[in-house]
């Protein structure tokens, strides 16, 4: 049977899905987890040093046993790493074991939140504004792809994406996929301008 109560969200690094996955869960009576955390818990140290010791290539083996895991309970708001689309049985999993919603932000924001965060591994270097570029561009397609829901944070409150989050998921599938892709992007946009 598939867990299909459970909520995966994807994005890149600073696209709010622990802030937001964390209310929702709330909101929900759901249990929320982060995978980068829970692979910190488990190696009992931080994710940069992972990477300093493991590489990369390291991380995501790790990410991979801890999305496999994870992505099979019940009743889970599970914030996934940036990275985590990158391996196609992640995909899969994901897809297959619920319903994934991709926190989409655009490269500039995503820069403005996390230029001070010391704590990921992908953006020390001299420019982080075009390794976030790179990163959404080598990666977007992949979001879109693996995504049952798209949702534009931009500079929207984190109540007020939630709520909306809510009603799209409250719909029980009865809109299709682009169509609420369509109608948040377009309520973004209205909340944007209005101030």
């Amino acid at each position: 049977m598939i867990p299909s109560d459970n909520i995966f969200l994807i994005g890149l690094m600073g696209a709010g899905k622990t802030t937001i996955g964390r209310l929702l869960a709330r909101h929900r009576n759901l249990e929320f987890m982060d995978s980068d955390h829970e692979i910190e818990a488990r190696c009992g140290v931080s994710i940069p040093t992972i990477f300093e010791i493991e590489g990369e290539e390291g991380f995501r083996r790790r990410e991979v046993c801890v999305i496999d895991e994870l992505s099979q309970r019940h009743g889970l708001v599970l914030g996934t790493g940036g990275g985590a689309i990158l391996d196609p049985a992640n995909r899969e999993r994901l897809k297959a074991r619920g319903t994934v919603i991709y926190l989409r932000c655009h490269p500039q924001e995503l820069y403005l939140r996390t230029r001070h965060d010391r704590n990921r591994p992908l953006l020390q270097t001299e420019d982080p504004l075009a390794r976030l570029q790179t990163l959404y561009e080598k990666r977007h397609p992949l979001y879109m792809q693996t995504a049952d829901i798209v949702l534009d944070t931009g500079r929207q409150s984190v109540h007020c994406l939630v709520r909306k989050l809510e009603g799209v998921l409250d719909l029980s599938g009865a809109a299709e996929e682009e169509d609420c892709s369509a109608v948040l992007s377009e309520e973004d946009a209205a909340d944007s301008s209005g101030g």
